[in-house]
């Protein structure tokens, strides 16, 4: 998205004057028109002593006030940014430059509602600034504000349809609400704008979209079209792996699961996700080596659950159950961990003991559709 702190200000142009007043005038455009193009051509220190000199010259002069905001900006120092654009505003009101700096600087600090409340200024002046009514947008998402969000996407694609950042936005706004048949069709329309230079970031998001609705073939063909692109994108790794454990050919998700465990070892919810693969085939003792080593990375509740599963299907019903009320302890409000729990009660004889499991999560009260067919069953 472009960056309004790379366009330079309007500069004062000098003026013909002899005066010791007209000479500092013109020594402060010089200043700040050197300050702009240094700071275009990211020599942020020298663009930052030319703006000191201004102030040296005129304490609270816009420009360089602004000039130091967009400095601190290039830099990541956003909370320094944010003191030169409030002085620069406590002077100069409704400068827009400022706004948008200082708008630019609460979002990267993720104070999105303070970011809303400085663009909405900025639109007071410039109500159809795409850039700007994306931000806000994207802001509003991040908030959770669906309403309001898609309203300023949709405003963008009334005054440029097909605007790319406003599609992306809301391909990640109905994602992001698990309205996922919406979100692929915005996604779908940036490939379909896209279709011989599209962003990996498209295809991966589309495939995304299938895997959540399930259409795991579908969400297949991007994911493998992505890896042509990048052999090592994460994302269309992880998918490809998701979607063959959905189509349950845990011996095709496995080499995925692997594959990113060669680049990133120690990603513990990839090798608790090998390690169901791996238990789901049958191969118990290679399961047990993929989650004994997340576990040594730290607690992780799947992979004890994963451990508790072996057991409990290898008949070690103690066992499964000591690791189970472990988990209880850890995550109380995981209903799938009382009903294994209350499974291996009932494969030991032991039908009361499974009812009260199951009433210790009704207790809780979570309605479970699942719990309460298995109370049912135990009592009928």
């Amino acid at each position: 998205m472009v960056d309004i702190m790379q366009d330079m200000p309007p500069m004062p142009e000098p003026v013909a004057g002899t005066t010791e007043e007209e000479k500092k005038f013109n020594e402060i455009a010089e200043l700040s028109k050197n300050g702009y193009l240094l700071l275009k051509d990211n020599k942020i220190d020298e663009a930052e002593r030319a703006f000191q000199k201004i102030l040296a010259l005129e304490s609270h002069n816009n420009y360089a006030l602004v000039g130091l905001g967009d400095a601190a900006r290039k830099k990541n120092r956003f909370r320094d940014a944010v003191e030169h654009y409030t002085d620069c505003l406590s002077h100069h009101p409704g400068n827009n430059y400022a706004l948008f700096g200082l708008a630019d600087c609460y979002k990267a600090l993720n104070q999105y509602n303070k970011a809303i409340e400085i663009w909405e200024q900025y639109l007071q002046h410039d109500d159809r600034n795409i850039t700007v009514l994306t931000r806000v947008a994207d802001a509003y998402r991040k908030i959770r504000d669906f309403k309001q969000s898609k309203i300023l996407y949709l405003r963008v694609l009334d005054m440029e349809e097909n605007n790319p950042y406003a599609l992306i936005g809301l391909g990640h706004l109905h994602y992001d609400f698990k309205e996922y048949r919406d979100a692929l069709y915005y996604w779908q329309k940036m490939l379909d704008m896209n279709e011989d230079s599209v962003d990996i970031r498209v295809l991966t998001s589309i495939g995304n979209c299938h895997r959540k609705l399930k259409t795991f073939e579908q969400g297949i063909y991007y994911f493998q079209r992505a890896l042509r692109m990048d052999e090592n994108n994460f994302y269309a790794l992880f998918g490809l792996a998701d979607c063959y454990r959905g189509m349950n050919q845990q011996f095709r998700s496995v080499e995925y699961w692997n594959k990113i465990l060669e680049k990133d070892p120690s990603n513990k919810v990839i090798l608790t996700r090998a390690g169901d693969a791996y238990r789901n085939m049958g191969d118990y003792e290679e399961a047990q080596q993929y989650y004994q080593r997340a576990l040594d990375i730290e607690f992780d509740v799947y992979a004890v659950l994963g451990l508790a599963m072996i057991s409990k299907t290898q008949g070690k019903y103690d066992d499964a159950a000591v690791s189970l009320n472990r988990l209880i302890q850890a995550d109380p409000k995981n209903y799938r961990l009382y009903l294994e729990l209350a499974e291996c009660h009932v494969h030991k004889g032991d039908q009361q003991k499974a009812i009260q499991t199951l009433q210790e999560f009704q207790k809780l009260g979570i309605r479970n559709q699942l719990v309460s067919e298995m109370m049912d069953k135990l009592r009928g």
